[in-house]
This record gives structure tokens, C-alpha cells and sequence, in this order.
């Protein structure tokens, strides 16, 4: 983030009267980069992120007490995966609560820069809590299609090759940044421009439209069907970057 964006985050004209309107214009200027992020991430969860951003700043919440609501949202719809039986209730209970935990998941890192209290102690609670969220979404999905389906045991291997997928996508991204930062290098992405077709063709492995998926849960079949093409999907980009991500590493310990 460039110095001037840091200042139009932090200063504040008169403490926490400012307009809604106003705090999510602020934001929306000092947004972070869109090169890269899926479709859903980009048009959908990040505005709501900002007007979420908004409101919680103006309640006087803290970037932790943010995070804390997403995790209450997210697990409470994976304890009812988990449990109940499958029904479109369900499923629509499900998905609305994922969403809004994601969606309150991007809240709480713009709240920071709106509050000007960015720091390593958050970051390391939101990871935690995406890395947790990952996991335990695929083995709710596990358990419910044990306890309720009546399927096949072959079925298994659908979450829990999700889960090895997402573990592995989600901590490589993480460790390309960490490492990136260490050699002082910058994002990948710097300078580059988003291109929409190339966000709507990331959907796939778009953790909101996973969310989304599960508005199909009594279906049943259809659901499956939905989880193994997002599965597919986020295999496949899985497979395509780490080649990628690859080279780039290398280049950086030959910069070094």
C-alpha cells in the first residue's frame, strides 16, 4: 500500500461521524489489487467486505472482533452440515451463513486499513481461521454424505480429495507470498491489470461459489455433481500454477 493510501485510510475528520457512504469510498480507493481474484471474490464479496468494513467501524468493532463473527458464521454453518440431514433448508442455511463468514472475512482486513491498525497478530488470526474453516468444511461434507446419503464409500474420496486440494492451494499461496516478501521481491501481479474474463473463468475455484453450491444440498445429486466440478476446477488451476509458482521461486533464489 503506497503512503498516500495509508493516509486516506487513517485520517478522520471527525472520529466515527463520518457518513457510511463516505467510510465505503474510502475504502474502495485504497482497495488492494483485483489481478488474480475469481469473479465472486472480486464483484461480489469485497463490496459487501466494504460496506460490512463500514458498519463495524462505525460500531466501534475492532479488526479481531470481525474476524471472531466470521469464524461464529462459518462454523455454525459447518456444525449444521455436520449433524443435520440434508434438506434445501438446510442447504439454504448453510450458504447464507457461508457467505456472509466470507464475506466478513474480507471485513475485517479493510477495517484495518480503515482503522489504521494493520498488524501481524491480526493477519495470524485471520490464517488460523481460514486454514481451520478449509479443513473442517470438507470433513462436514464428509460426515454428511456417511451419516445421510447412503452412498457408496467411493463417494468419500469427493471432500476428502477437496480437502487435500484446498489445504494445499490455500498454503502455497501463503508461503508464495512469505517468501516473495523474504526476498524481497513484490506481488506477482504488481502492475498487472485484472481482466474480468479472467476472474470469470477462476469461478471455479472460488471459495464463494463453494459457498453457493451448498443452496443444492437437498438435491442431492446435483449438489454432488456441483462439488465435483468445483473440485475439478480447483484441481486443475492447482496443477496448472504450481509449475508456475515454481519457476517463480526459483527465479527468486537466482535474483538472491
Amino acid at each position: 500500500m503506497t503512503r498516500h493510501e495509508v493516509t486516506v485510510l487513517t485520517e478522520r475528520r471527525s472520529g466515527q461521524s463520518e457518513r457510511h457512504a463516505e467510510l465505503v469510498q474510502r475504502l474502495r480507493d485504497a482497495q488492494k489489487h483485483s489481478v488474480g481474484a475469481p469473479a465472486w471474490s472480486r464483484f461480489v464479496n469485497r463490496p459487501v467486505g466494504r460496506h460490512l468494513a463500514a458498519f463495524a467501524y462505525r460500531s466501534g468493532l475492532s479488526p479481531d472482533q470481525v474476524t471472531g463473527l466470521s469464524a461464529l458464521c462459518s462454523f455454525a454453518a459447518i456444525m449444521l452440515l455436520a449433524l443435520l440431514e440434508p434438506s434445501w433448508l438446510l442447504g439454504a442455511g448453510v450458504a447464507l451463513l457461508l457467505v456472509l463468514g466470507y464475506a466478513l472475512d474480507s471485513a475485517d482486513g479493510q477495517l484495518a486499513r480503515l482503522q489504521g491498525s494493520s498488524s501481524p497478530a491480526g493477519e495470524w488470526l485471520d490464517h488460523v481461521v481460514d486454514s481451520a474453516k478449509i479443513v473442517c468444511l470438507h470433513a462436514a461434507v464428509l460426515l454428511q454424505l456417511q451419516r445421510w446419503d447412503g452412498l457408496s464409500s467411493a463417494w468419500s474420496l469427493l471432500p476428502l480429495a477437496f480437502l487435500v486440494v484446498s489445504s494445499v492451494s490455500f498454503f502455497t499461496m501463503i508461503l508464495n507470498e512469505q517468501l516473495r516478501l523474504r526476498a524481497g521481491a513484490g506481488s506477482a501481479r504488481a502492475g498487472a491489470r485484472p481482466s474480468a474474463l479472467r476472474a470469470l473463468l477462476a469461478l471455479p475455484t472460488d471459495y464463494g461459489v463453494l459457498c453457493c453450491a451448498f443452496l443444492l444440498l437437498g438435491a442431492g445429486p446435483l449438489f454432488l455433481g456441483a462439488y465435483a466440478f468445483l473440485l475439478a476446477g480447483t484441481a486443475g488451476h492447482l496443477a496448472l500454477a504450481l509449475p508456475v509458482w515454481r519457476r517463480e521461486m526459483l527465479g527468486l533464489g537466482s535474483a538472491r
